[in-house]
């Protein structure tokens, strides 16, 4: 049964076409509310910015500022202009700024991915995209990505786009790019959370690592998987490369090293080790002549703890 807002189609092709039409008038009713979100920008422009009064000895001004939404080169727009125009959709301030700074970004530092978006050659969601990736561009930079895609930016990977705006800060922004490199290097980690282990006795291990060193930890677990296999190892692919890793590090711990310690004193990193407590009662220790203990009877009360110094 059909609903109020689907027509009566007699035959699939015809739901199809009708869907298909919906969604093309969504994609062009976007990509109106992105054209409306430009105009709305160039009629709020820095010069209809009012400051107000100012207090020059606390360094403060009152009023609506002139803010940057995009890149080099696009034009400032007053303030709280994007707060009005996402009111006026149902919009949060967040969402507005990020709206109207796309269209900037697009129409002014963009234009040849911009026009494919009008023409319907390029989805506007993954124009958005580019835009955001763009926007910490020099407009040198922002040029050489729009013309790179211009031919292909509606078929490349997301991942090879993303590429490309790395290669621009490279070439175009050497001083951001390397601030880039050291952010990114201080976020390096490597979590192994044994607080949070589940009752099958497994955890979950997490990181983030140096190239160098991601590459080197992947050939020696997965040579690790390998040895595994040849040994008789029936376990998957994926198991036996988490038993490596545990084989990886226990072959590190064996080697018993031993770092300097503040104090002058040798910091040992032990493996892990195995205790065993077995309680006997007094009667089941029996000694002979030449004093050698001798266990009597075989009942008792074993424990075992895992510990490392």
């Amino acid at each position: 049964m059909a609903s109020p807002e689907l027509p009566e189609c007699d035959s699939p092709a015809a739901v199809l076409a009708f869907a298909q039409a919906r969604r093309a008038a969504a994609q062009r009713a976007e990509i109106d509310v992105l054209e409306a979100a430009l105009v709305w920008a160039s009629m709020h422009p820095e010069e209809s910015v009012s400051t107000g009064p100012t207090d020059r000895s606390a360094g403060l001004v009152f009023g609506e500022l002139a803010v940057p939404l995009a890149g080099e080169g696009a034009p400032l727009v007053a303030e709280f202009a994007p707060m009005e125009f996402g009111a006026a959709l149902g919009m949060s301030t967040d969402s507005a700024r990020s709206l109207v700074g796309d269209a900037l970004e697009l129409a002014h530092r963009l234009k040849r991915t911009w026009r494919l978006v009008r023409a319907g050659r390029v989805p506007l969601w993954k124009a958005r995209r580019l835009a955001q990736l763009t926007t910490t561009l020099p407009l040198a930079g922002a040029e050489f990505v729009d013309r790179q895609l211009a031919a292909f930016v509606g078929k490349i990977s997301w991942a090879a786009i993303e590429r490309l705006v790395d290669q621009a800060r490279v070439a175009f922004d050497p001083e951001g790019a390397e601030k880039d490199r050291l952010a990114a290097a201080e976020s390096r980690r490597f979590d192994v959370h044994t607080r949070e282990a589940s009752h099958d006795g497994t955890v979950h291990v997490e990181g983030v690592l140096d190239l160098a060193d991601a590459i080197d930890l992947d050939a020696a677990i997965r040579q690790g998987a390998e040895e595994l296999s040849a040994l008789g190892s029936n376990e998957s692919l994926d198991v036996r490369r988490s038993m490596a890793a545990g084989e990886l590090v226990r072959r590190q711990l064996a080697f018993d090293l031993r770092t300097e310690a503040g104090d002058g004193a040798a910091s040992v990193v032990k493996p892990r080790q195995v205790v065993i407590h077995v309680h006997l009662s007094a009667a089941a220790i029996s000694r002979d002549e030449a004093g050698v203990a001798h266990v009597e009877e075989t009942r008792s009360i074993v424990s075992t703890e895992q510990v490392r110094d």
